[in-house]
Parts: C-alpha cells; structure tokens; sequence
C-alpha cells in the first residue's frame, strides 16, 4: 500500500496538465465548437425567458410528474413538442474564474480517488506500466465514462457525448502518464 500523502505530487501535477491540456483543446483545438448552437429568433425566446422570471436552475419542458405522464394532456404536449431540459444561470457577466477553479477543483478530486485506488492497489516501486494501466483505468472512468449519462438522460447529442469521452480519454492518459511517472519508488 502507498499512502495519499506520497501522491500529493502527482496528485496537483495531474491536476495542473489536465487543466492546461482541457484549456487547449477548448481554446485552440476546433472539434469542440460545433458543440452548441444558437436558438432561431433568439431574442424573442430570451424576451419571453425573461418575462417568466425564472430563477437558476435546471428546468424540464413539457413538466409533469411521474403520475401525470400517461395522462392524455402530457401524452399530447410530448407530440406537439418541443421537449428540453434547459440550464438557468443567473444573470450577469460570465463568470469565467468560477468554472475554471471549479474544474480545476474537480481534477484535484479525481486525482485523489485515483490516487486512493492506485494507492490500495499497486505496490510502492511498481512499474510504470501497472501504475499507468490502473489510474488510466480510474481516471477514465471519471472523465470520460462519467459524460455518458448525459447523452442518456439529459438529451445531450451524442455527438458531443462521444467529442466528451475522447477529451476523456486524453485527460486519463495525462493523469496516468504523471502517475507512473512521480509514483514512489
């Protein structure tokens, strides 16, 4: 067993090339710009947005509950359609440093965990191929296999689900490949 608190380096030096790694491929790497698209008549969709006062959240359209859905009014309002779970943030400016520390947080987390698997799973100077197969194998499952739900149960196409999992599977590698690198020998 290798204690977390030898894995503090590779760790926030995981979390540090998956964050500037995640920054390229959004900033520089075009694959990802097909991800959303802008609404038709947008303003007016924003107007009447607006006159709801929604407060930030995540809403579901058409809502019914779980005992309404066979009725034959929320049975008519899937037909008409449209059907979307929409995001509510609140208003003003792009707080972009919020998101940016927030995943750069989330790095940190899944480097932990993995740290923890790794750590009651491969033996203190084990090869770097046993360490990379086994935080590769963690670090996958939280970057990658984690954006599957979302193509299932939120709507998101599939196509964005898949460009998710390859980013996925590059941030797993970066993780696994500074795990076996700094791995206590």
């Amino acid at each position: 067993m290798v204690a977390l608190s030898a894995l503090w380096l590779p760790i926030l030096l995981a979390a540090v090339v998956v964050f500037v790694a995640s920054s390229i491929i959004h900033m520089v790497l075009p694959y990802h710009r097909s991800n959303y698209r802008q609404l038709p008549d947008e303003d007016k969709l924003r107007a009447a947005l607006r006159a709801a006062n929604l407060t930030p959240g995540l809403y579901h359209f058409p809502f019914c509950t779980p005992k309404e859905m066979n009725t034959p009014e929320a049975k008519a309002k899937y037909v008409e359609g449209p059907i979307g779970i929409m995001s509510i943030l609140p208003n003003g400016p792009v707080n972009l440093p919020k998101f940016l520390g927030q995943w750069f947080v989330y790095c940190l987390v899944v480097g932990f965990f993995v740290a923890y698997l790794a750590g009651h799973t491969v033996p203190q100077g084990a090869h770097y191929r046993a360490v990379f197969r086994v935080v590769g194998t963690g670090a996958f499952l939280a970057y990658g296999v984690a954006t599957i739900s979302t193509g299932i149960w939120k709507g998101q196409p599939w196509s964005v689900v898949a460009k998710e999992a390859f980013d996925g599977v590059i941030y797993s590698l970066l993780t696994a490949g500074t795990f076996g690198w700094l791995w206590p020998r």
